[in-house]
């Protein structure tokens, strides 16, 4: 699957996913523990909005984590997409993006980065407004492949961005690991 068709089909599908979000289910709980399914929006399309800019070499100097949506989430949402894809297309892999410090990263590093942030919080807010995880077993395949190269164990536990692994067995579904490999528990449930 070429990078950018799997960035385009996870986004995709979130944006749905967040059109899909009624107004009694705002204050719902999460598997991320710290947000509820508004803060979990919010989540998203803030932290889209700095992977869009950082990919494009702009600044983004607003806090993603405490970005509040407007009217319209999928609206912010899928337009942050587009910008993105089309940042990935425009100027390649080929080069390092100064994603949250002045530093750069590998550009393929920022991708899958991003790829796992919104497969995963894909995945929280599908189970936090009971409805079906939107992700093939390919997409979810090929994240887990990626991930599982890019998040060392350093970025896990207590305080960190990733929880420790949670076991799941190895002939379950693709997104199931892949959600236990970041850190939640596939059979959560609110």
């Amino acid at each position: 699957m070429a990078d950018t068709a799997l960035l385009s089909g996870v986004l995709s599908k979130t944006g749905d996913l967040i059109e899909g979000v009624e107004p009694g289910q705002l204050a719902s709980p999460t598997p991320c523990g710290e947000y509820d399914v508004e803060a979990l929006v919010g989540h998203l399309v803030g932290w889209l909005l700095l992977f869009e800019a950082r990919c494009d070499g702009r600044a983004y100097d607003a806090d993603p984590a405490r970005h509040r949506c407007g009217a319209d989430p999928a609206g912010e949402f899928r337009a942050a997409a587009a910008g993105l894809v089309a940042g990935w297309e425009k100027y390649g892999f080929d080069r390092e993006v100064a994603l949250t410090g002045a530093s750069g990263l590998p550009a393929a590093m920022v991708f899958d980065m991003a790829l796992m942030e919104f497969t995963v919080h894909g995945w929280d807010l599908a189970v936090a407004t009971g409805r079906p995880v939107p992700f093939t077993e390919r997409e979810a395949a090929e994240v887990l492949a990626r991930a599982e190269v890019t998040l060392p164990p350093r970025y896990r536990g207590e305080g960190m961005s990733f929880g420790d692994i949670v076991p799941v067995p190895r002939d379950a579904p693709a997104v199931d690991r892949l959600a236990g490999f970041l850190g939640r528990d596939p059979a959560w449930r609110a």
